[in-house]
């Protein structure tokens, strides 16, 4: 079916997308409910800024270590077992959390063993998800499709928080129960999806076929500048590992508000993908999604100082019992939520659009590694330098960074610049690859 057929109907129409969409969303409210406990835990075992960079370095370890084998699986076997078999592997390591803090033989160790087995698992299951939606839509919805997927996590990243940093008040055991109950049943929607099969051609396991991923990437300046472009801007410019430092020690808050505080950036983002949801963006691609990266850095930058902030404009509301610096934080976190979510649904549709079938697995994985790796990574950097130069320090130099990121990317990948509709992505794509 082409764009013309598909333009008015909706995506919720489709059933495997639905079923693709509920899965989500319980996987995501999972893995958010258990970010926001294990990030408490360990900053409240230890007091520590760089052991919260660590969780994010060890997620990122097996993700940049499996790379390669991910997106073969992706391409060989049936995607649906393999992210299925990938939740299940989550709702294990929720489960052993679960009973570790129930048996109160919780440690800082323990967590990040089982998110270094946690990670493992989110290596298979995040680029083969992504390469599943173009097997479950038409082409033509695919941009709502990537859209309305991208809500799903969001909405579960709005609600997943929150119940979190409230069940964190009753018991941790609680949180990772819950959260394994739900990884469970993700795993069981996934298997009953049904896709859209196209024959593929097993390729030997050989080193070029392993790389063949990254080899299709860097000879496609778009994709490669698009990635590129989210790479940086959300290592440098994620704050999630700083979000327990603010709650605790700015604000002077418990589990609660850093709750309010998650919640916050994926309101932003929900909102926005609802939008392009049913609104789908037809012009000017290239132009916004670097704007939108520009503003993510900008409201970072606003969300670093959001003490000064309130002081300089000489406002201070308390609403709902929360103060101005507090309200002013969760603002710039939805501003950042609202602008990432656009430039991520302009990318993912361009690589999906942009990459045959046969490639996607790989292809996606490689994606994966520079742009799911980065929030991990960001966290680590984040981490890492706040112990350096403290938590407000570590936030403002990584919007700047980002800002800085905009400008070089303007300048190294015009060809992504000037993109005005996202299928145009394909023109560029069917081109022979530079040598």
């Amino acid at each position: 079916m082409g764009i013309a057929e598909n333009k008015e109907q909706s995506i919720l129409t489709h059933r495997p997308f639905l079923l693709f969409w509920q899965s989500r969303i319980l996987s995501s409210l999972a893995n958010q409910m258990q970010t926001v406990a294990v990030a408490w835990e360990v900053y409240d075992l230890t007091g520590s800024a760089f052991d919260l960079g660590l969780i994010g370095l060890a997620q990122f370890i097996p993700l940049f270590a499996l790379m390669l084998v991910v997106g073969h699986v992706a391409d060989r076997y049936d995607r649906r077992i393999v992210l299925s078999i990938s939740q299940a592997v989550d709702g294990v390591a929720m489960a052993v959390l679960a009973v570790a803090a129930y048996g109160g033989w919780l440690s800082r160790d323990l967590i990040l063993a089982v998110v270094l087995m946690f990670g493992c698992a989110r290596a298979f299951q995040q680029p083969t998800q992504s390469s599943l939606i173009a097997l479950i839509v038409p082409s033509g919805l695919l941009s709502r499709a990537m859209a309305a997927s991208s809500s799903s996590n969001q909405l579960a990243t709005i609600v997943g928080p929150a119940i979190g940093g409230l069940l964190l008040l009753v018991s941790s055991a609680l949180v990772y129960l819950l959260c394994s109950l739900l990884f469970f049943a993700a795993a069981t929607l996934t298997l009953t999806l049904k896709v859209r099969h196209t024959p593929v051609k097993r390729e030997p396991v050989t080193l070029r076929a392993l790389f063949a991923g990254i080899e299709f990437i860097f000879h496609r300046p778009i994709i490669l500048g698009a990635i590129t472009l989210d790479l940086f801007a959300v290592v440098l410019g994620g704050v999630n590992a700083m979000l327990p430092i603010y709650a605790k020690d700015i604000f002077q808050a418990g589990p609660d508000a850093l709750g309010y505080l998650r919640v916050s950036q994926a309101a932003g983002a929900l909102a926005f993908s609802l939008l392009l949801a049913g609104w789908p963006m037809r012009r000017n691609a290239g132009p916004i999604m670097f704007a939108t990266v520009a503003v993510f850095g900008l409201a970072t930058i606003a969300f670093g100082l959001s003490e000064w902030l309130v002081e300089i404009f000489g406002l201070d509301p308390i609403l709902f019992g929360l103060s101005g610096p507090f309200l002013a934080a969760m603002l710039a976190l939805a501003i950042m939520g609202a602008s990432d979510t656009i430039s991520v649904v302009i990318r993912q549709t361009m690589i999906q659009l942009g990459t045959p079938n046969e490639m996607r697995g790989r292809v996606s994985s490689v994606n994966f590694l520079f742009i799911g790796t980065s929030n991990s990574l960001g966290d680590f950097r984040a981490g890492l330098m706040a112990g350096w130069v403290g938590a407000v320090s570590s936030v403002l130099i990584g919007g700047v960074g980002t800002l800085l990121v905009v400008a070089v990317c303007v300048v190294a990948f015009p060809q992504l610049a000037r993109i005005n509709n996202v299928e145009d992505v394909r023109k560029y794509a069917e081109m022979p690859p530079k040598s």
